[in-house]
């Protein structure tokens, strides 16, 4: 079998990347400094119930992150919770729900947000909308959800993107000019999304062309 390849018909094996979650990687911007605020002000809050929303890709599991590791909880995640889950998080005061959507165990997040309420704990529920505008058919649950203190993060402003851009890049040991960046930024979706999918892109065209990422490189990937 010939598997000598040429040009774009090359075979490239995809390596996972490593991504840092340590608290000097995250950049504070306009769109979710009000977020990162409040959870180093824990615990005074205005409610026990938080729930922190944005798109995917926004940085909702990097902030909760930084918030274990300051403050210590337990970090679950919705579309896995269990029963022993509900036994577990007795021993601890803060407790982390990723990924809260309509496709999860209604009875069981029920179960879960009355005990934080029954033994004054603190409860952090990442989702991509809303907590009260996910649709529950459960009505206890729905009522449930009003007593969350909502918080968003906001569409990435262009300094947020800019360091979005470099973090993905560095990630992926990539340097490329500052000059570079800000032409990206010009011509790309304010999309928390856009930016992972645009860096997954050009790193790939990169490596099948076999040369650094340039203006040409940019280009063919934004389609112009």
């Amino acid at each position: 079998m010939d598997l000598k390849m040429t040009n774009l018909n090359q075979l490239i094996i995809k390596f996972d990347y490593e991504q840092n979650f340590k608290d000097d990687d995250f950049y504070v911007s306009n769109s979710n400094k009000h977020i990162f605020t409040l959870l180093s002000q824990w615990p005074r809050w205005e409610k026990n119930f938080l729930n922190i929303n944005g798109e995917k890709f926004s940085g909702k599991t990097h902030l909760v992150n930084i918030f274990i590791k300051k403050f210590k909880g337990i970090k679950l995640n919705a579309d896995s919770l269990t029963d022993n889950d509900l036994k577990i998080i007795k021993i601890h005061e803060n407790i982390i729900l990723e990924n809260l959507n309509e496709k999860v165990d209604e009875k069981l997040i029920y179960s879960l947000f009355n005990i934080i309420d029954l033994d004054n704990k603190f409860i952090i529920v990442t989702s991509e909308k809303p907590i009260v505008e996910i649709h529950f058919n459960l009505l206890d649950l729905k009522s449930r959800t009003k007593s969350f203190l909502l918080q968003k993060i906001e569409k990435p402003d262009d300094e947020l993107m800019f360091a979005l851009i470099l973090k993905n890049l560095s990630d992926r040991q990539i340097t490329i000019d500052k000059k570079l960046i800000d032409f990206i930024i010009k011509r790309i979706d304010r999309s928390y999304g856009k930016i992972i999918d645009f860096i997954y892109k050009v790193d790939e065209l990169s490596l099948k062309k076999k040369r650094p990422i340039d203006f040409k490189i940019i280009k063919e990937v934004l389609g112009e």
